[in-house]
């Protein structure tokens, strides 16, 4: 598979480019970094085919070159059409990648829900409680603290407040409905273990970048605090929260630490 994308950068980007083999320069390596890391993030998910990106290379690197575009001449009053069909392709790339994860994750959900005083929430969230707590619980009102640490189900991380040093705080109704629900169980103190359907995460479409479009999270959250009880919901402030360092649950859905 790497050597079939490799054929398809040849295709786009000048052969003396891909032939030296020196080391790069520390400002190559930043722009190496920023197409690798950086550009590449919002399509790696969708999963394109090397020929597919062979024609989202060229359009990129004719981009970049200042060469005129090679279909919006030819389009003219259609390129409604083109940005339509753009779209269409998108959602069906979208649509593939976010089922391979629900099945994938339904598996796991089944064998979580097997785990030693597990317990299957309404929503489908399974909580399995790993510290008691002896303070009070928190309504979905109140502004909590918290610490956390998300992974996938294969264990890698995307976040963690825990690795970060540094607690979370929210309103509870402010961020993904797993952790609304899954929160307001424990009490001051206490810590648990949220594994999360992608309905009660960040559903069909993910985060671009950070977490798959479908994907079944895991998060253990200790709750620390009741900051502020009966706190409403900042306007605006959109229904989800956890990502990982490149998208975190506090920055990306706009939630105040």
């Amino acid at each position: 598979m790497k050597r079939m994308i490799l054929l398809s950068l040849m295709c786009v980007i000048p052969a003396v480019a891909i032939a030296e083999d020196k080391p790069m320069t520390e400002d190559q390596k930043t722009l190496y970094f920023l197409g690798h890391n950086v550009l590449s993030r919002n399509l790696k998910q969708f999963e394109f085919t090397p020929d597919e990106s062979k024609y989202i290379l060229l359009g990129l690197t004719d981009s970049m070159n200042n060469v005129e575009g090679k279909v919006d001449e030819s389009y003219g009053p259609k390129i409604n059409e083109l940005i339509g069909r753009k779209q269409s392709v998108i959602a069906q790339k979208q649509a593939v990648v976010a089922q391979k994860e629900k099945d994938k994750g339904r598996a796991f959900l089944e064998k979580m829900a097997k785990e030693k005083n597990a317990k299957k929430l309404p929503s489908g969230v399974i909580y399995i409680p790993m510290k008691e707590g002896n303070g009070a619980s928190p309504k979905a009102t109140d502004m909590v603290k918290v610490h956390y640490h998300g992974t996938f189900p294969d264990g890698k991380v995307f976040d963690s407040s825990v690795d970060r040093k540094t607690p979370a705080e929210f309103p509870l109704n402010g961020v993904i409905s797993c952790w609304t629900e899954g929160v307001q169980k424990l009490k001051i103190g206490g810590k648990a273990k949220l594994v999360c359907p992608s309905d009660t995460a960040y559903g069909d479409k993910g985060m671009p970048g950070a977490i798959p479009g479908g994907a079944t999270l895991v998060f253990e959250v200790e709750l620390l605090d009741i900051v502020k009880a009966d706190m409403p919901v900042e306007a605006g402030m959109p229904e989800n929260a956890p990502a990982a360092e490149t998208a975190k649950p506090a920055d990306v859905k706009d939630v105040k630490k």
